[in-house]
C-alpha cells in the first residue's frame, strides 16, 4: 500500500473527507516517508517497544510506528481526524486510538492497562508546536514510566532543550528536562515536508530518562524555582536575581550571598553559566539558608 506521508495521498485523504486545517491545533501533517523512517529508527523501535504517539493527525507517523512497534496507543484531541484515521489505520491491529487531549488524561491508567508485557515504552510524536513543553513536562512530572522520548517539535524549543550551560540557548527549560533526561538533538526538519508548511523549521529530539535524576535535591519544586528564578533577566548576575526573584530575597540577601558562597558559586555569575550540578548545590544551601 502507497504510504500516506506522500503529497499526492494526504491530499486525496483529506479531500476526500472535507478535513481543513484548525490553526489553533498546531496541525502540520508530514508528506515525507523518508524523514518518519528516520524518526523511527532514532526511537529504535522492535516489536518488543509499545509507543504512545500524541496528536497522529491522518496516521502518516502511526503508520511507520505500527510496522516497527509492537503496539501503538496515539492521543488524539481533534474528532474530526478519527474516522481518517480509522480508514487510514484499518490495515493495521496493533494500533489504538484515543479521543483525549493528552494533558488531560490519566497517562499512568492507560499505560498499565494497554502495555502490560512490554520491555520498552516510547513516546514518539510529532508534537502541537503550541503544547510541546507543556506535554513533556507533564509526562516527565507525572512519572509515566516510559523509557524516552523521540519527538518533533520546533527548532529552537529542541536547541533550547539540549543546551549546555554557557551557551545562549541554555535556560531553565534546558535544566527542567535534562534533570529528568538524557537529551540530544537528532536531526533538523525542514519546513517544506509539512502541509501546511510551519513557519519555521523543525527538530527531532531523542531524550532518554535517567533511572535517577541528574543530581540530588533536598526539594524538587524549589530547585525549579531557583533555576526559573535565576534565569529571570538572562543579564543580570545569579545574586541580582535570586535578590529580585526569590520570596523575602531582598531581606535575605546576606543569606542568599552566604549560600551562594557554601555552593562555591561566585555571586558575580550569570545563571546560564551553572551547571545542574551547581544548581542542585545552590538549591540545597538556599534552603539550609531558611531561604
Amino acid at each position: 500500500m502507497k504510504d500516506i506521508a506522500t503529497p499526492s495521498r494526504t491530499k486525496d485523504i483529506l479531500s476526500r473527507h472535507g478535513f481543513s486545517f484548525k490553526k489553533s491545533l498546531g496541525q502540520n501533517f508530514l508528506i515525507d516517508s523518508n524523514i518518519l523512517q528516520r524518526i523511527t529508527e532514532t526511537a529504535g523501535l522492535t516489536k518488543e517497544t509499545g509507543v504512545i504517539e500524541i496528536g497522529p493527525g491522518i496516521g502518516a507517523l502511526t503508520e511507520h510506528l505500527a510496522r516497527t512497534a509492537g503496539k501503538v496507543v496515539a492521543f488524539e484531541i481533534d474528532q474530526r481526524l478519527l474516522p481518517i484515521l480509522d480508514e487510514t489505520l484499518s490495515p493495521y491491529d496493533n494500533v489504538k486510538i484515543i479521543h483525549e487531549d493528552i494533558l488531560k488524561a490519566d497517562v499512568k491508567t492507560v499505560v498499565e492497562k494497554e502495555f502490560g508485557g512490554y520491555d520498552r515504552l516510547m513516546v514518539v510524536a510529532n508534537l502541537p508546536y503550541y503544547v510541546t513543553t507543556p506535554i513533556i513536562m507533564k509526562l516527565l512530572e507525572d512519572k509515566v514510566p516510559v523509557n524516552g522520548f523521540v519527538v518533533m517539535l520546533q527548532k529552537e524549543v529542541g536547541a533550547r532543550i539540549s543546551a549546555k550551560p554557557s551557551t545562549k540557548e541554555y535556560g531553565s527549560l534546558s535544566i527542567a528536562v535534562q534533570y529528568y533526561t538524557e537529551a540530544e538533538l537528532a536531526f533538523i526538519v525542514p519546513k517544506t515536508v509539512f502541509t501546511p508548511p510551519p513557519n519555521v523549521d523543525s527538530a527531532i529530539i531523542k531524550l532518554l530518562v535517567r533511572d535517577e535524576p541528574a543530581v540530588r535535591v533536598q526539594n524538587e519544586d524549589f530547585f525549579f524555582t531557583v533555576t526559573r528564578t535565576s534565569f529571570a533577566q538572562r543579564r543580570k548576575t545569579i545574586l541580582n536575581n535570586l535578590v529580585n526573584g526569590l520570596p523575602n530575597g531582598k531581606e535575605k540577601k546576606e543569606h542568599i550571598i552566604a549560600a551562594l558562597k557554601k555552593a562555591g558559586i561566585d555571586p558575580s555569575r550569570r545563571g546560564e553559566t551553572l551547571s545542574l550540578a551547581e544548581f542542585g548545590m545552590l538549591s540545597d544551601a538556599l534552603l539550609n539558608e531558611d531561604i
